[in-house]
């Protein structure tokens, strides 16, 4: 049993990860990502790495110490010093967790190794004894070795963060701490640099590795105006860059919060043997006990040789491979996928994630670009194009929803800056509304116009039809009295490779593809029917889309969503596993999905639900061969009989053996 823990300072702040499931011992390799340059504690905190491995050692050359003095004749108060200091050296660790178990009330493995060794001694046999906790302490510093594997997806994250930040102030140039930086200060970045915070670049252009935080491996063109990332590199451009976040709220703060909390977030299985790991244990003493007791009284076996039987059975019988079975695997699926831009905020959500039967899509952000350009201007009669688009730009001037930025876009790209209105509402779902000079004007659906007692003309109603057909949506305009002003027309294009990606979740088991939106059906329905999607709800608001995600699930089973926006924040709680796709998703659609995908890419969702799938397969491989070992063992104890160091061999290579079979998953492609 081990105990991973990781600690790593952000701006003052700690973020610890304790998998608590792995309770063997404070981990060998806990260390304070600040302290690389002082290291007042550096030293400290690297005992157990380098001693641990070294009183192993010392536990196997007390062994063959104590087999020559045996050979050689010694007096057997050498012998005895010789034997009971290889018991300390090679006990130390497990008495050490044991005490701490103690405190906290709970019952550790390292107690039963512990007994069983000290009952070997008992019966004279030190030897077999030293060899048990030669073998256990080994198979734990293997354990710490192959573990820590899974910490590099954190560690590297915080290599990504450099301490000190270069600011352009005026004319000066400044040297500062990162945590010292403001939001709306100017950052210098120089060709390789590591972005320090999340900003805008104000001057220059640049290509990015994105790798890092995004899974992308490609390098991307980012010029003015453009937003970057902490912690991508900056390949080859000199720039000013504009902080919009402080570091605490940055994409790599909030990756690296994600990712600590989810490796101490359990799935169901793992707080399972949590729960049963402590009954197990006190069942296994009692057991051991009355077999001791009982057995030579009932069937004359002798004392001594029931004894020493009894801590065989003790040894063999202890769940450490079991118990490790399962957050071994989990560990490095999470880690895994934190290499790759998919941040799984727990086990939990890994293992739901692997019963998933339907993904239920948002359409615009996710399945398309999300950034939708205004294609058409089609004013009344009586009314000019150059009037229409000015009222429906001063209208959405506030608005940050998608269409009222590419409608901006384009009266700027025409020479347009609206004024605000002096009055503005949105509306969700549905439009905006908002008054300027006495009167009032909408801007949205016919659901908008129908709230407000806005008849629409049949013709207008007709020409959306038609305009639908191609995949365009429309944006109605009307001021009150029923005075049409027109209409524009958006157009966001699906991803090109949406289909094949849909294509591929089929391949990984997904039974079912639906899309939600709150778009015109008639756009929603010809994309579902280019994509191959099964179902298509349009015109829904958020309240529509928790209600159709929590009926897809009654009737299919278990629901995943994907989506990026607020809107979609109510039925990304409500699924089964709720997917939150791309960086730029708003804060909560990040907050409440359980995975978070760091691009926009649809093909990260087909490698986490393969990679979902795939490590539920282990985690019952694992369960299954440590159970199996176990009773194994225990009935080869019962009836032939196996001799301690036999016993040890086949419960600590176990042990190891599903620890090696869950990192696997660190090397899964999907």
């Amino acid at each position: 049993m081990l105990n991973v823990s990781t600690t790593f300072n952000i701006q003052h702040s700690t973020f610890n990860i304790q998998h608590s499931t792995l309770q063997r011992r404070p981990t060998m390799s806990t260390l304070s990502h600040t302290q690389t340059k002082d290291r007042p504690g550096l030293r400290l905190q690297l005992n157990d790495e380098f001693i641990e491995p070294l009183f192993v050692a010392l536990t196997l050359a007390g062994i063959a110490a104590g087999l020559i003095t045996e050979q050689l004749g010694a007096p057997a108060g050498v012998h005895l010093a010789v034997n009971l200091a290889t018991y300390v050296v090679g006990g130390f660790y497990a008495v050490r967790a044991i005490i701490a178990a103690l405190r906290e009330r709970t019952i550790e493995v390292d107690l039963l190794m512990v007994i069983a060794a000290l009952g070997a001694a008992y019966v004279d046999a030190w030897t077999e004894g030293a060899i048990l906790l030669f073998l256990f302490s080994l198979s734990n510093v293997l354990q710490g070795y192959a573990m820590r594997r899974t910490e590099r997806a954190i560690s590297s994250l915080m290599e990504l963060r450099p301490d000190t930040v270069t600011i352009r102030r005026g004319e000066q140039i400044v040297e500062m701490a990162l945590d010292e930086v403001q939001v709306g200060d100017v950052v210098l970045l120089r060709p390789g640099d590591r972005v320090p915070l999340d900003g805008k670049i104000q001057r220059g252009s640049a290509n990015f590795d994105e790798s890092a935080i995004t899974g992308e491996s490609m390098p991307v063109q980012r010029g003015e105006g453009a937003a970057v990332l902490a912690g991508t590199l900056n390949i080859n451009g000199a720039l000013d860059m504009l902080v919009t976040k402080p570091a605490s709220e940055s994409t790599l703060a909030r990756i690296i919060t994600m990712v600590s909390e989810a490796q101490s977030r359990k799935a169901s299985t793992q707080s399972f043997l949590d729960r049963a790991e402590q009954y197990y244990a006190m069942g296994v003493i009692v057991s051991v006990l009355l077999f001791i007791t009982l057995v030579p009284s009932i069937f004359g076996v002798p004392f001594s040789e029931n004894f020493y039987r009894g801590m065989v059975l003790l040894t063999v019988a202890s769940p450490c491979a079991l118990v490790i079975s399962v957050p071994a695997a989990l560990l490095s699926a999470i880690a895994n996928a934190a290499r790759k831009g998919v941040l799984f905020k727990g086990g939990a959500h890994l293992e739901e994630l692997s019963k998933v039967k339907v993904i239920a899509f948002d359409k615009t952000g996710t399945l398309t670009f999300g950034h939708p350009e205004l294609t058409d201007v089609l004013p009344q009669p009586g009314v000019s194009a150059e009037d229409l688009l000015a009222a429906v730009a001063r209208a959405e001037q506030p608005s940050e929803h998608p269409i009222a930025r590419a409608i901006m876009a384009y009266a700027n790209a025409q020479g347009l800056s609206p004024a605000e209105p002096e009055q503005f509402a949105a509306v969700t779902g549905m439009g905006v509304r908002a008054s300027w000079d006495g009167e009032e004007t909408l801007v949205g659906t016919p659901r908008l116009m129908a709230q407000a007692g806005v008849d629409v003309p049949a013709e207008m109603l007709a020409e959306m039809d038609r305009l639908a057909d191609e995949g365009r949506g429309t944006v109605l305009l009307a001021r009150r009295g029923d005075r049409w002003l027109g209409m524009v027309t958006v157009m966001d294009r699906e991803r090109p490779d949406a289909a094949e990606k849909l294509v591929a979740l089929r391949a990984a088991g997904i039974e079912r593809i639906v899309m939600l939106t709150g778009d015109n059906a008639r756009v929603a329905e010809a994309m579902g029917r280019r994509l191959g999607i099964d179902e298509v709800h349009a015109g829904l608001l958020p309240e529509d889309k928790l209600r159709l995600v929590e009926e897809l699930g009654a009737k299919y089973g278990p629901v995943a969503m994907v989506g990026d926006g607020v809107n979609d924040a109510p039925a990304l709680a409500a699924a089964s596993s709720g997917i939150a796709m791309g960086a730029a998703g708003t804060d909560a659609a990040l907050e409440t999905a359980d995975i978070v995908l760091m691009s926009d890419d649809l093909g990260a969702i087909g490698y986490a639900v393969s990679l979902s799938k795939r490590t539920q397969r282990v985690v019952w491989q694992n369960i299954a061969f440590a159970m199996a070992v176990v009773v194994v063992l225990v009935i080869s104890t019962l009836t032939i009989g196996v001799p301690l160091p036999l016993g040890v061999v086949g419960h600590e290579g176990s042990t190891i053996l599903v620890v090696l079979n869950g990192l696997r998953l660190l090397a899964y492609r999907g």
